[in-house]
């Protein structure tokens, strides 16, 4: 009787330790969640920065001229009446 009940309790140590180990919402599992979540932390500070200079460049293009301008000058290669364009080309 004593024996079976010893095997009973390492049986029931044996489960006990696979579910803390291996098991969904064991070690691992949560040692993993913990690194996706770390991730998605940092890829959303990403992101809040990326908005934040987004949003400052929307301002900034509402509030003024100015700000078109620049952009059409760089983006476009736009340029006033009375301005003479030149292009230098890398000879390589």
């Amino acid at each position: 009787m004593r024996r079976i009940l010893t095997v009973v309790l390492m049986m029931l140590l044996a489960g006990l330790q696979y579910r803390l180990w291996v098991a969904d919402g064991g070690l691992a599992h949560t040692h993993r969640l913990a690194g996706e979540v770390r991730a998605q932390r940092e890829e959303n500070a990403q992101r809040v920065a990326r908005n934040a200079a987004l949003d400052a460049e929307i301002r900034d293009l509402k509030s003024g001229v100015a700000a078109i301008e620049s952009r059409a000058r760089t983006t476009l290669g736009m340029v006033h009446d009375g301005e003479t364009f030149f292009l230098v080309v890398n000879p390589s």
